[in-house]
């Protein structure tokens, strides 16, 4: 069968999203190396599960998020609202993958998109990033108060693409939401970069 409709994730895949590099950048006092870096991402986006998850999925707002972060990091109030706040300039495109989404689109192929992200930051990269125009549709999570790898996200985006699961492809680069895609019969792939995309999507398509 050929597969036309391709449906991203936007952070680590279409958007550069590297957590413990952001930290590192940003905190350099709190987070002076990799490993404190990484630790430091873990506490704060929870493996974005947790109350990181909750402000993904649009029921927990910054004023309440923020004091949690603080209270399990040990970092300051100041320092917790400076990373939320830069979290969406730190969403910047990948080129490669921009020049990528032209050539399927050129190619015919319909795009859609299926991200975790905050009402907030899903505003700044629609007002920020001009190209999110080719993509017909889409979900982000902040918007319905569902999240990734929650079966019933899957069922809203087949509902507000009007495409069945089966002739959607999804592109993620975390497992359990390639898995989740699988489970809800959709065919999906783990991004690893755009390279490794492009191959696998040559080799699971037809244009």
């Amino acid at each position: 069968m050929t597969i036309m409709n391709l449906v991203f994730d936007f952070g680590g895949v279409v958007f550069r999203w590297a957590p413990h590099e952001f930290l590192q950048r940003l905190l350099p006092a709190q987070a002076p190396d990799a490993a404190a870096a990484q630790r430091l991402s873990n506490a704060f986006f929870e493996s974005f599960g947790g109350d990181w998850a909750e402000f993904d999925r649009g029921t927990l707002a910054v004023p309440a998020l923020a004091p949690r972060i603080a209270a399990r990091t040990g970092l300051s109030l100041a320092d917790v609202h400076r990373v939320i706040a830069a979290v969406p300039h730190e969403l910047q495109p990948l080129p490669d993958m921009v020049a990528l989404l032209d050539d399927l689109r050129t190619q015919g192929h319909r795009l859609f998109y299926l991200s975790n992200m905050p009402a907030p930051y899903a505003d700044h990269l629609e007002a920020a990033h001009p190209f999110l125009s080719w993509f017909e549709a889409g979900v982000f999570s902040g918007r319905v108060q569902l999240i990734k790898p929650e079966p019933a996200v899957f069922a809203l985006a087949e509902r507000q693409f009007g495409v069945a699961g089966r002739e959607l492809l999804f592109i993620d680069d975390v497992q359990r939401n390639v898995a989740a895609a699988l489970a809800a019969g959709w065919n999906a792939l783990q991004f690893e970069n755009t390279r490794q995309v492009k191959s696998d999507l040559q080799a699971l398509i037809k244009t």
